[in-house]
């Protein structure tokens, strides 16, 4: 069916607490105690670290060290110690006593910079989930807290929405919010419902069509007979979803999980040996303590920690040059190791904006293309409708001057009426208009009518929205309607196709055609359309069921439960809505739809220097061990071994700052 053209509720129609914006609920980054304590420790260690540098009196900079070590390493260690009373060791752990094992031989500065890399790890993470819980408790804001229930005796009474119950008959007015899941028992409207099913355009509804919870009525009166329980709406369960999904992704891979306690667990054992078994043989106890506190530095991990993250640090901070927003450095080593790609429709690989894409006057209308869409956005210009807008604006693009329009009338799924030059203009859905009686009355309405039908059929088929403009009870053209695909869409999907290996599907909740016809256009055939949030998330499930690691790109409140299900989500960020913001793993920023396979190519190359900077750090730490094993490491050298590997595979990372990183990765062929 075609989208109609009505009204829109104007802001003075829109009260706040209607069809009003959902309040903003943000955590402030310096709330979080995780962030105040690391922001303490980075300052203390910015404020000793020149005066080091510069030869100052110890009794200066050692106190801002211990200061240091305090403020970013009381919540590891109280965490570690938490950890080891349920007999598990981690490297938390392990980098605070390391950080201790430093600085009792006078390496401090060392200590203190393992103590400000973990607490800021700590505090981006915590982050991430007060910023989702927030956004996940403001998507219950879009329904409204009450409803106006209609009683047996048809008397109003205003009720919590908790408080309906199935079976239930509500009025929603024009510019309400739908209070309840449930289906239209009479009246008719256009009801905005993108942040549900993602469609750009207000859908026209009657009686026995479903509406949701949340959505925003346009200018008709709805009776909906409520279906679903307030727990159990679409809303409500996008909400469990989301959560779901966010408490089942593990802030690092199980692997290297198990890795981090064997490896702990391994060097404090290593270490105890070190320093016992010599002093059992008669060893020297300040020897022995020396081997011992060499071997610990030798064999901390910070080459290894300075081998990983400064290579996905430098990517994220390239990818953030260029409006990519990627949220945490598993986020970045995540995007690389992803294998299939699935797509949303409005907002992602369109501009989620109508506009008018073709201009037909019918034979024997005796009008040109800016003749036709003048009348028509003279007509429309009071209304404030999207279709409205995109016809209007598409006269303004041309330069045409608008004829005032007088006696302006809309009607809800029909479409508007106005007296143009003395002529009766109407503008609205063909299969409301060419059904009018009056056109019968009219010399050669009919055939006016039939090639008309034509021109719908033709323009519906090939996936737009078709609008009839009738002049004085004739039909006079139709104007075709379509939200245009974003620049270098085609040549997203191709480029996200040679590094998957495979094309990405398309997920809407558009209708079958229109999805059909853009997927044509960017060359995808895998098409699922019509989809609500469940079913996109099922649809993702069911890749990773397969062993695909699926990456989900999207924007609207419907797409944040598959951002949240898939094995990485990426929202588009200008129109973004905030959910899907939150949720998602990482943020184009300035909607440039190329930076996608632009980020994931970026994030493979990362991980191949990952595995270069382990390599080089698991030589140097193995090499500094054997010889304090083996032989005997001079303090100084194993600490000149210990930092030079640190700077190598930190240089090497940041080698993905330069702009010709971005360069390669964004030329995917």
């Amino acid at each position: 069916m075609s989208a109609t053209l009505a009204e829109r509720p104007t802001p003075a129609q829109d009260p706040a607490g209607r069809g009003g914006a959902a309040p903003r609920r943000r955590t402030r980054v310096l709330a979080l105690p995780e962030a105040r304590w690391a922001a303490a420790s980075l300052v203390l260690f910015l404020l000793a670290l020149p005066l080091q540098l510069t030869g100052a009196p110890a009794w200066i900079w050692g106190p801002l060290y211990a200061a240091a070590y305090v403020t970013g390493g009381w919540e590891p260690a109280w965490a570690g110690l938490l950890a080891l009373k349920e007999k598990t060791l981690d490297v938390d752990l392990l980098m605070i006593v390391a950080a201790i094992g430093a600085a009792s031989i006078g390496q401090v500065m060392d200590g203190a910079l393992l103590i400000v890399i973990f607490a800021t790890s700590g505090a981006l993470e915590a982050l991430a989930t007060a910023r989702t819980a927030d956004s996940v408790r403001g998507l219950l804001d879009l329904a409204p807290a009450t409803a106006t229930r209609l009683d047996g005796d048809g008397v109003e009474r205003t009720v919590a929405t908790e408080d309906l119950a199935v079976g239930d008959t509500i009025l929603i007015r024009p510019g309400e919010r739908v209070g309840a899941d449930g289906r239209v028992a009479d009246g008719a409207s256009e009801v905005d419902q993108a942040t549900i099913t993602g469609e750009p355009l207000p859908v026209p509804k009657e009686a026995g069509d479903e509406v949701f919870a949340g959505t925003l009525n346009g200018t008709g009166a709805l009776r909906v007979t409520v279906e679903r329980d307030a727990s159990d709406s679409v809303i409500a369960r996008i909400v469990a979803m989301v959560e779901e999904a966010s408490e089942t992704k593990a802030p690092t891979q199980l692997f290297i999980e198990k890795v981090e306690q064997r490896y702990s667990v391994g060097i404090v054992v290593a270490t105890l040996a070190v320093f016992a078994i010599p002093l059992g043989f008669g060893a020297n106890l300040t020897d022995s303590l020396l081997r011992a506190m060499t071997f610990m530095i030798v064999a901390s991990p910070c080459a290894v920690v300075l081998a990983t993250m400064p290579p996905l640090l430098s990517a994220i901070a390239n990818a953030g040059r260029h409006g990519v927003l990627v949220k945490s450095a598993v986020v970045m080593e995540r995007l690389g190791q992803v294998d299939a790609v699935a797509l949303d429709k409005t907002g992602t690989l369109t501009e989620g904006t109508p506009r008018v894409t073709d201009l037909r006057p019918l034979p024997g209308a005796g009008l040109s293309e800016d003749e036709l869409l003048g009348l028509a956005a003279a007509a429309e210009h009071p209304s404030e409708h999207p279709l409205a807008r995109a016809i209007v604006g598409a006269a303004r693009e041309r330069g045409l001057d608008l004829a005032d329009a007088r006696d302006f009338t809309s009607a809800p799924g029909v479409g508007v009426t106005a007296v143009v030059d003395g002529r009766t203009v109407a503008v609205g859905a063909p299969s409301r208009l060419l059904a009018d009686p009056v056109e019968a009355e009219t010399a050669g309405a009919v055939e006016a009518a039939d090639a008309a039908g034509a021109v719908v059929a033709e323009l519906e088929d090939g996936g737009r929205t078709a609008v009839l403009v009738r002049c004085d009870g004739r039909p006079v053209g139709v104007l075709g309607i379509a939200d245009r695909l974003r620049p270098g869409a085609a040549a997203t999907v191709a480029a996200l196709t040679t590094l998957t290996g495979t094309a990405p599907a398309l997920l809407t909740g558009d209708n079958p055609r229109a999805a059909a016809r853009l997927a044509d256009e960017v060359g995808i055939t895998d098409v699922r359309a019509g989809l609500l949030p469940q079913d996109k998330v099922a649809a993702v499930r069911e890749r990773e069921a397969a062993g695909r690691r699926v990456l989900v790109v999207g924007d609207g409140v419907n797409d944040a439960p598959a951002l949240a299900a898939a094995h990485t989500g990426v929202a588009m960020g200008r129109a973004g809505s905030d959910l899907a913001l939150e949720t998602a793993d990482a943020v184009i920023v300035r909607d440039e739809l190329a930076t996608v396979p632009a980020v994931v190519a970026l994030s493979r190359a990362a991980r191949r220097l990952v595995i270069q900077n382990l390599v080089i750090a698991g030589v140097f730490i193995s090499g500094l061990v054997v010889w304090d094993l083996v032989g005997h490491l001079p303090l100084p050298l194993g600490v000149l071994g210990h930092e030079g590997s640190t700077v190598i595979v930190g240089l090497n990372g940041l080698r993905l700052l330069r702009e010709a990183a971005w360069r390669r990765a964004a030329d995917v062929r």
